[in-house]
């Protein structure tokens, strides 16, 4: 994850909620990569905290956070704030110390933004996702090309 540990740090951001799918790992898949498992561990290292948030099965999410031992937030409903307030309870942190770090516009970012925290869009590590989230994807992309403004490159 090419995320700026140090910056954040210098803005008092030591904590991430994670989501899953196309951001810790491929969708559907338990596998980590080596970059994943190295920045959980730094972050783990410089005295942070990340907690998982996944909508979802906790059979799912479970391997791929004991793996990390990190603690997680199963069947979250994002973006609805429940979930994501648990996540903040769990490592024991405040909206102000967390960043919310996803793929997806409509349940990571805005449910982080929702409970006015950091937000950290990052582009899905996989092209092969769940059919209704690629259907919102071209929704994103409208967002995002509008957030951009004209002269956009293609998303």
């Amino acid at each position: 994850m090419d995320i700026p540990l140090e910056s954040l740090h210098r803005k008092k951001i030591a904590s991430f909620i994670l989501d899953l799918d196309n951001t810790v790992t491929e969708w559907n898949s338990n596998h980590l990569s080596p970059e994943i498992r190295g920045w959980v561990q730094k972050v783990k290292g410089a005295g942070g905290k990340a907690c998982i948030v996944s909508n979802n099965s906790d059979q799912r999410v479970r391997g791929v956070a004991q793996v990390l031992d990190i603690p997680y937030v199963c069947r979250a409903g994002k973006p609805r704030r429940r979930a994501f307030r648990r996540a903040l309870e769990l490592m024991g942190t405040g909206p102000d110390q967390t960043a919310v770090v996803g793929d997806q516009i409509f349940t990571d970012i805005l449910g982080g933004n929702r409970m006015g925290m950091v937000t950290i869009l990052v582009t899905p590590l996989a092209k092969r996702e769940f059919l209704g989230t690629r259907i919102t994807r071209q929704l994103e992309r409208l967002v995002l090309k509008r957030l951009k403004g004209p002269g956009c490159p293609e998303l």
